[in-house]
Order: structure tokens, then C-alpha cells, then sequence
């Protein structure tokens, strides 16, 4: 098994605490479905909120999804000015056979503007 990192983000509607938590439920809800991934499969997940997003801590939504044993942390971005508002990032290390190449990232609602490159 190796070790691998994987991105996603997603914009939320408005700074209330319950869009937080939905939009931050389905980013990771996605990235696990995506990739094919158990919570027992997680190391560690990092959560970013811009600073326009104070109403809840986004790994709240992956507890309440069951990862209680995985470590969760989050963090605000730094404020740049031009940057997407109301933005829940999070980087996800997990284990897999998979490689680099085959993992999804995963970018929805209005974050999918942050990497329309690789944005599905």
C-alpha cells in the first residue's frame, strides 16, 4: 500500500453552519466514492475554510460521516483578495493500490472554477 494525497474543494452558499456542514459532507462523501476509499482507509484529513467561513469547523461534517478514529484538523486559508469566497478545501492522506494517475480530486459547485483542469 502506498501512501497518497487527495485534493478536492467546495463552495459553499452562504457562511451558515449548516451549508457548511452539507457542502463539506458531500465534498468528502464524493472523494470517498470517487476513489473507492473506507474511512479505514484514511490517515488524516486537513480541512481549509476561507476566512469569509467562521459558522462551523468543516471536519465536524467527516465526524458526523464516521471517521471518529481519523484525525481531522482544520485551518483558515490566507486571505487573498482575489480568491473564490466561501471556499471548504480539504486534503485527504489515505492508503491505496491505486496510482497517482487512477485517483480522483474532486472539486464541486462553484470551486470546480479552481482546477477546471482536472474539476469533474
Amino acid at each position: 500500500m502506498a501512501v497518497r494525497a487527495i485534493r478536492g474543494a467546495v463552495q459553499v452558499d452562504a457562511d451558515e453552519r449548516e451549508q457548511v456542514l452539507e457542502a463539506t459532507a458531500e465534498l468528502v462523501s464524493e472523494v470517498m466514492r470517487r476513489n473507492g476509499l473506507d474511512p479505514e482507509d484514511v490517515i488524516s484529513v486537513l480541512f481549509t475554510a476561507t476566512p469569509d467561513l467562521t459558522s462551523e469547523f468543516p471536519a465536524l461534517a467527516a465526524r458526523k460521516l464516521g471517521f471518529v478514529d481519523v484525525p481531522l484538523m482544520c485551518a483558515t486559508e490566507i486571505g487573498v483578495p482575489h480568491a473564490l469566497p466561501r471556499v471548504v478545501r480539504l486534503m485527504a492522506h489515505v492508503e491505496t493500490d491505486r496510482p497517482r494517475s487512477e485517483l480522483h480530486h474532486v472539486y464541486l459547485r462553484g470551486a470546480q472554477a479552481l482546477r477546471l483542469d482536472i474539476a469533474q
